[in-house]
């Protein structure tokens, strides 16, 4: 039944159809009534009679609204028409984006028909929230009649089933794309949505900027009692608190001998330290990761990282698993090693060289790397060396010290955290690339296709736009087919259009917040279909995103509440030891 009635409180005025502004069966413009409004993302339903009698319900969301004065054509005469002398009345006007027609009768809404503002069962329709089986709550919407509520996304193109992957983009500092990000996490870990498979999913989160995610596990003290913070988590389905099962982890201390110290600020309790062993170096061929910048570009000196990887691995082979030799040579550091790589490459320059004691690590005959390649080669393996080498290592610890591998990072957590944000960038670039190509590795031989969520910020240092490199090509893997082996990226860069288009193109969720003006004029950012959206985006706020996904076809506002649980030290609770009124949280 139709409803026509222009004194119900939805109501909001009548579909136009002059020579400048008629209806199309995906856009049509509305004139508000006089007393009423329109806003941008305000969701509206319309409802068409078809020659037939049959019914059809048209919804749309708001993207551009226009008020303008009507009998007037100069300028100036807006000062006459406030002052009485030109008769002229103020008009406002509303542009409708179509996101569903119900049944798929693609006809337009004839001019005249009622506008109303969708209630909330019209609004599930509208916004396809209805056919989500289940559903992760993004955040709330703008609005004045239904209030803020939910906006959801489907699931099953997050987890794999039917698409997977989040793109996340926003200038630094102000577009909150972390905060974002790990509040996704804390949808799906703390909310239901993952279901059966919350227990089986985990997530690896590498940490670059200060000590921002080191306190996950801990409940935010400046917002926990706050009331409006419980009434927006309530309202998306969520409890106020903090992540229930959180593992950290940060590279070795430089200093560490007796013991694997973490190297981190404020925290280091319940942190694990990691490094790599360097029979672990050698065999698992990670000398490729020491050389993931535009150095690769170099094809010489790429061949040249191919050919002394397999030596080493052939080195690392014919040595037991407690240390490793090369020629029979037992080396105990990263510098030795470094040391036994240029005496095997410039040795095999040499004419009185034996390579058949001891094989060419530069290559024979033609295809055999030339003294200027060697040099290169060995000048940004030194340079890289000062500093990952303290990272590559023999776990020459106390012998309390029983378990062996308790210097690798093996999620035994739902929420993993790698610090790296005292890191160099080559060692982040390393422990990146070596991690995601374990991960890859580990599911490619493994049945297990429980989902795991990958946040890896600063996508534009990892997988640039232009040029070549093991971790590049790993991203590109997991964009286009970490969704068969249940690996999904949530993926975030200040600037889209640095990256890779096929890492981005992937992703099933592209989220954008505050951009700057020239960026989003972009390609990248052509899911932002109107001027109005794209301006928009230059002008939001901090925790207010513009989404779109694959089950929408147009991008809508959200807002997303503040963390409740700790982003620095100074928010983490103080509760006491009730025997003893001690800080329990002074370790921290």
């Amino acid at each position: 039944m139709i409803n026509n009635s222009v004194n119900d409180d939805n109501f909001r005025g009548y579909v136009l159809g002059t020579e400048q502004e008629f209806a199309k069966p995906l856009d049509f413009s509305v004139f508000v009534a006089p007393g009423r409004y329109l806003q941008l993302d305000d969701v509206v339903h319309v409802q068409t009679i078809l020659p037939d009698g049959e019914i059809i319900d048209i919804y749309g969301v708001v993207d551009e609204v226009i008020a303008k004065h009507e009998g007037v054509q100069l300028t100036s005469d807006v000062a006459l028409v406030n002052e009485g002398v030109l008769p002229a009345s103020s008009v406002m006007s509303a542009h409708i984006s179509v996101t569903r027609i119900e049944p798929e009768i693609y006809i337009p809404p004839t001019p005249g028909d009622i506008v109303n503002i969708a209630s909330e069962e019209s609004r599930e329709v509208a916004l396809f929230f209805d056919g989500m089986d289940k559903r992760l709550p993004l955040g709330l919407s703008r609005g004045e009649v239904l209030g803020a509520l939910p906006v959801y996304g489907n699931i099953e193109f997050i987890n794999g089933k039917k698409g997977a992957h989040v793109n996340i983009s926003g200038i630094s500092g102000v577009a909150t794309k972390t905060s974002y990000a790990t509040y996704l996490l804390y949808s799906l870990f703390e909310g239901e949505v993952l279901g059966d498979d919350a227990s089986n999913s985990t997530a690896l989160i590498f940490n670059v900027k200060d000590e921002d995610l080191l306190f996950l596990d801990c409940p935010n003290r400046k917002l926990i009692e706050d009331k409006k913070i419980k009434d927006q988590y309530a309202k998306l389905g969520l409890p106020v608190g903090e992540f229930k099962s959180v593992g950290f982890y940060a590279p070795l201390r430089r200093d560490s001998k007796a013991k694997p110290f973490p190297d981190t600020g404020s925290r280091s309790e319940n942190v694990n330290a990691f490094f790599w062993s360097l029979h672990e170096f050698c065999e698992s061929g990670y000398l490729q990761f020491l050389f993931v910048d535009a150095d690769t570009d170099q094809t010489q000196i790429s061949l040249l990282v191919d050919n002394v990887s397999d030596h080493l691995r052939n080195a690392a082979r014919k040595s037991s698993s407690e240390g490793m030799q090369i020629d029979g040579i037992a080396i105990e550091n990263f510098d030795q090693l470094v040391e036994q790589i240029d005496l095997h490459l410039f040795n095999s320059q040499d004419d009185s060289y034996d390579t058949e004691q001891l094989p060419s690590w530069a290559g024979r005959g033609s295809g055999a790397a030339s003294t200027g390649t060697i040099r290169a080669f060995m000048r940004r393996l030194r340079s890289a060396a000062r500093h990952v080498g303290y990272l590559i290592r023999e776990p020459y610890f106390e012998k309390e010290i029983s378990d062996t591998n308790a210097h690798r990072i093996e999620r035994r957590h739902q929420v993993n955290v790698i610090d790296l944000h005292k890191l160099h960038d080559r060692a982040q670039r390393f422990v990146v690339g070596v991690l995601l190509h374990e991960l890859m590795i580990e599911r490619e031989s493994s049945a297990n296709r429980s989902p795991i969520f990958v946040v890896v910020d600063e996508l534009n240092k990892y997988a640039p736009r232009d040029g070549t490199s093991p971790i590049k090509d790993i991203l590109i893997d997991i964009a286009e087919r970490g969704r068969s082996l249940g690996v999904i990226l949530i993926g975030a860069q200040q600037t889209a259009s640095e990256v890779e288009h096929r890492v981005v193109g992937n992703a099933a969720f592209r989220v954008v917040g505050r951009l700057d003006g020239a960026e989003v004029e972009r390609n990248e950012y052509r899911f932002l279909r109107t001027s109005s959206l794209r301006q928009r985006a230059t002008l939001l706020t901090p925790g207010s995103m513009l989404i779109q996904q694959t089950d929408i076809p147009v991008p809508l506002l959200v807002r997303f509440p503040h963390p409740s649980w700790a982003t620095r030290k100074s928010e983490v609770s103080l509760p006491t030891d009730k025997n003893s009124g001690r800080d329990i949280m002074g370790r921290f």
